[in-house]
């Protein structure tokens, strides 16, 4: 059923679903990769797609920027529209030196700054992880690719622009990269029982000051979109 936030109808989108910040990222993959791409979602400009890659069904839907966002986005298609499997494939700014622009990493796991998970009521405090076989699935495809991922913590930070200049101390505790849904989307799926996984390209560097233009960010990030999509097709097996 529809929801505030989604007007597709049930069945419009596939088991696994690929999920970048920027809508305009969901439609160049739509249009690139994906076979006979239809538009299934455009409330508020964030485009959700469906399709095939390699014969088997995917979907594409931007989450907007932000632990908010993603979280009622991957909410709702775990709750309400039956999928399985959520991958983000967003940008991230590295704050490791091993890093370089356009370098992909996977989110074995996610630090934040965010109360998110106060919601639940918890004890102590949750570490966001992401899904083992989807992660473990990926490292192998990119593997195949002849890609080197580096997998690591991130962090998912709710300031964008950080007053407190403390982004880099989260580097020197070895997190390879600074995005701001991964944890977000980690739980949510670990609340759900669902799958969850981050795959990011460096857009630019806290360590050297270099970073991508934002047309350069939207359609030159292909390497993580094939390794996510391949990762689809090998979910499809299993």
């Amino acid at each position: 059923m529809a929801t505030p936030h989604n007007s597709a109808a049930q069945g419009d989108f596939a088991k696994t679903v690929l999920m970048p910040g920027d809508p305009l990222r969901a439609k160049f993959i739509a249009e690139t990769f994906l076979e006979d791409a239809r538009l299934v979602n455009n409330v508020r400009g964030i485009h959700g797609y469906t399709g095939t890659y390699k014969g088997v069904p995917v979907s594409v839907m931007a989450s907007g920027m932000g632990i908010p966002s993603i979280g009622i986005y991957s909410y709702e298609l775990y709750t309400q529209y039956g999928v399985e499997n959520i991958m983000r494939i967003g940008s991230a700014g590295a704050i490791s030196p091993r890093l370089k622009l356009r370098d992909v990493v996977a989110g074995q796991g996610a630090c934040t700054n965010s109360n998110f998970a106060q919601q639940y009521g918890l004890p102590g405090t949750f570490a966001p992880i992401a899904d083992f076989t989807l992660l473990e699935t990926a490292v192998s495809v990119a593997r195949e690719l002849g890609v080197e991922m580096p997998v690591g913590n991130l962090l998912s930070s709710d300031n964008f622009y950080d007053a407190s200049g403390s982004t880099m101390k989260w580097g020197e505790m070895g997190v390879l990269a600074v995005e701001m849904e991964a944890a977000g989307l980690y739980l949510t799926a670990a609340r759900l029982g669902k799958r969850a996984l981050a795959i990011c390209s460096i857009s630019d560097s806290l360590v050297t000051g270099e970073e991508l233009s934002a047309e350069e960010r939207q359609t030159t990030f292909t390497t993580m979109m094939r390794i996510a999509l391949e990762t689809a097709v090998a979910m499809a097996e299993k």
